[in-house]
């Protein structure tokens, strides 16, 4: 098995952050057989020393290679591979992504379209101070916490206790896809907060027919983003899908993946 080091892949020309280039070195490696399935990769300070990253750095690297289905952890023994490629449908959780995705259209769309004329003025304030404070926040874990309880919120506002419960119960798989996406997805987190404030317009505005759009183009946001991490194969050198998966109800302003 050749040395880590020798096999370390150039950095690409637009900027990443440390996690992504320990992931993609590591998802590369084992991509080309450099680990098969069954072998156990580096600890974390081995792996740590390598890159010059710290170790929080690189357990990041090794959730997100997790959620791809490329390795798995063993107690108290280590990280092991898993699988030669990345899985088609991560887990977050509990929950597949392919089985959020289908329960995040059926049940989000149509709670957006409640929340347009069901909404008190305490929703509003509230879902304005949310926006607000997500696109000032610069840190990852409390931009989570903030998404997941924006979209809690818009359950809340449609005015039924049903929804916001199934919307808390998926709130763990919600924040966990929140966060792969945002380290690994370029710009996901600045696309998203405009697909937020695009629907909240919507609900102001008392537009089911907009609020409809929004979040569906939100969703399918979201799940296009998650195609070009598992499959970087369908998209071409700028990015940009070339057997495209979604087709997005456009709301005003946010433009189509294609046209990102």
């Amino acid at each position: 098995m050749a040395d880590l080091d020798s096999r370390t892949a150039a950095v690409p020309s637009r900027r990443v952050n440390a996690m992504e280039i320990v992931l993609r070195d590591l998802r590369g490696a084992i991509e080309r057989g450099d680990y098969e399935v069954g072998d156990k990769l580096p600890s974390e300070a081995e792996l740590g020393q390598r890159f010059e990253v710290s170790r929080s750095v690189v357990r990041e690297a090794l959730r997100a290679m997790q959620a791809l289905g490329l390795t798995a952890s063993r107690a108290g023994k280590g990280t092991y591979v898993a699988s030669p490629g990345a899985t088609e449908d991560p887990t977050f959780g509990a929950y597949s992504s392919r089985d959020l995705v289908e329960v995040r259209r059926h049940i989000e769309i149509p709670v957006a379209a409640y929340a347009a004329t069901r909404r008190t003025q305490d929703d509003l304030d509230l879902l304005d101070r949310l926006l607000v404070r997500m696109e000032r926040q610069t840190d990852t874990t409390a931009w989570v916490a903030l998404d997941t309880l924006f979209h809690i919120t818009i359950a809340q506002s449609a005015g039924n206790p049903v929804f916001r419960k199934v919307i808390e119960e998926i709130r763990d798989a919600l924040a966990r896809q929140s966060t792969f996406l945002d380290m690994l997805a370029r710009d996901r987190r600045e696309q998203s907060n405009r697909e937020h404030r695009a629907i909240v317009e919507a609900i102001v505005d008392r537009s089911e027919d907009g609020a409809v759009r929004a979040m569906t183009a939100h969703l399918e946001h979201v799940e296009w983003a998650l195609t070009t991490i598992v499959r970087p194969d369908r998209t071409g050198a700028a990015g940009r899908e070339t057997t495209p998966v979604c087709r997005c109800a456009q709301a005003p302003g946010i433009p189509a993946p294609a046209d990102r």
